[in-house]
């Protein structure tokens, strides 16, 4: 996997991600994803703190937690029902033989890998731990939304309690270039009056881009939705989901 953001290992930082993304809608349409599938084997790859692998993990399936964050595994592990799935510390090299019958890269984890070579290289990872015809689904944030646009601190300031006492959080846009998107997250610890920026870059790939390298990596695009309701794609939408079948 590419290299690992700052809110990905600093402890502190981790220690806020489930504050800061909270279970929604997405967690709710890869359960149903699972159980539509009759999925038995699952991988999620990327898995962060575990929050959706371990609602997973219910009763007759084997489910895998995949990430290169041991500080987010440190977390993943310490919630009640962690001992339901087999958690791995390791990035797409780390992914199993092929025997998986659905494997999911959430949070918009695709996002992360910025050159079109390590995109393939984990697309060609994912698909070996893959069982044939076995499924891929993940999303990816819509380019013609300009998400981007929108991540400034007007519209993304924060205040909330923390571990740490109350805090303040926001984003900013650095850099926007070649379907790259470089900015910073901005982390006030009031109580101290200390202050974290940790930058993060992220590619947004087109529609049509995803669909090439999966059909180039050996998949087959069997559904785009663009929304959590399964929906259409439309240019308005704010996310693209992907599923994809191995060939």
């Amino acid at each position: 996997m590419a290299k690992l953001d700052r809110h990905y290992v600093d402890p502190r930082l981790v220690a806020l991600y489930d504050l800061e993304n909270k279970r929604g809608a997405d967690t709710d349409f890869y359960l149903k994803l699972a159980t539509e599938l009759g999925a038995r084997r699952i991988v999620d790859f990327g898995c962060g703190t575990g929050l959706l692998t371990i609602e997973l993990a219910t009763p007759g399936r084997e489910v895998t937690g995949v990430d290169p964050s041991p500080a987010m595994l440190s977390v993943a592990r310490s919630k009640p029902g962690a001992e339901r799935v087999h958690w791995i510390e390791g990035d797409a090299g780390a992914l199993d033989s092929p025997s998986a019958d659905l494997l999911i890269m959430t949070g918009n984890v695709a996002q992360v890998f910025l050159d079109d070579a390590e995109w393939a290289e984990a697309l060609s990872a994912v698909r070996a731990a893959l069982r044939p015809a076995g499924q891929l689904a993940f999303e990816s944030r819509n380019p013609l939304d300009r998400a981007w646009e929108r991540w400034n601190r007007a519209a993304t300031h924060e205040r909330f309690d923390s571990p740490f006492g109350p805090m303040e959080s926001w984003l900013e846009v650095v850099r926007v270039t070649d379907g790259r998107v470089l900015f910073e997250g901005h982390n006030v610890f009031l109580s101290s009056g200390e202050i974290i920026v940790a930058p993060s870059e992220l590619r947004f790939r087109t529609h049509d881009e995803i669909r090439r390298s999966l059909a180039v990596s050996g998949f087959s695009v069997k559904h785009v939705y663009g929304d959590w309701s399964a929906g259409p794609l439309l240019a308005t939408s704010r996310t693209m989901i992907f599923v994809a079948q191995r060939d």
